[in-house]
């Protein structure tokens, strides 16, 4: 099992303990590719979006603490719960709307050097094949300089559905490819559309080829 990271916050740290002691109860996860995560400096993970616990495992096998835009609804749900994803990093965006305050908190993490993940589907997938992507995850890396880390969470639907199972424990598998660079001007939206597909392509490769849907090759 990974341990957390040494300069993460500690409810970060908090949270990887007890994820490390529930992890045997509900099934096994691999790791692959932590190397890939630059260990210093801005960093912005695109990832596939499964949902659920995705970014749970994510988060438990990065190298780094990893903070995340989550939509605005979830830090009304319940105070506790707000002050909890709130401690974590986690950080609200309202979806639908040009929301220049989250965009702006965004740009200032990873320009303080920072990891922030993104799921550039916009949505969840609930582990159908890959969609396209919104051009976020690309523009933040194109402003910062920050590189695109692609990675993969594989096993979350099963795990949804078998974890109450004491009989079938599920595979949970996360990897991380190398790092992609943003070249050209950030107000350039043709080289913001091709970056996105190399990220997208990235992505696929990471994943079995009937979760690569039309990036299943490139």
């Amino acid at each position: 099992m990974p341990l957390p990271p040494r300069d993460a916050t500690t409810a970060w740290k908090t949270c990887h303990i007890i994820v490390s002691l529930l992890m045997p109860l509900l099934g096994s996860i691999t790791i692959e590719g932590r190397e890939n995560v630059p260990v210093a400096g801005g960093v912005v993970l695109g990832c596939n979006h499964p949902g659920g616990v995705d970014v749970v495992a994510l988060g438990y096998a990065s190298p780094r603490q990893i903070y995340y835009m989550a939509k605005q609804e979830l830090f009304e749900f319940r105070p506790w719960f707000s002050a909890l994803i709130t401690s974590v990093g986690a950080f609200p965006i309202r979806r639908g709307t040009n929301d220049t305050a989250a965009i702006e908190h965004s740009l200032r993490l990873v320009r303080e050097g920072n990891v922030l993940g993104m799921f550039p589907e916009g949505t969840r997938n609930r582990g159908r094949p890959l969609g396209r992507p919104k051009s976020g995850a690309v523009r933040i890396a194109a402003l910062t300089g920050a590189p695109l880390v692609p990675s993969a969470v594989i096993g979350i639907p099963d795990l949804h559905k078998e974890w109450k199972n004491p009989l079938r424990r599920t595979r949970v598998q996360v990897r991380f490819g190398p790092p992609i660079r943003f070249v050209g001007d950030p107000d350039d939206s043709a080289a913001i559309q091709h970056t996105s597909l190399q990220l997208m392509h990235a992505i696929a490769r990471l994943l079995p080829p009937e979760l690569r849907g039309i990036y299943g090759e490139g």
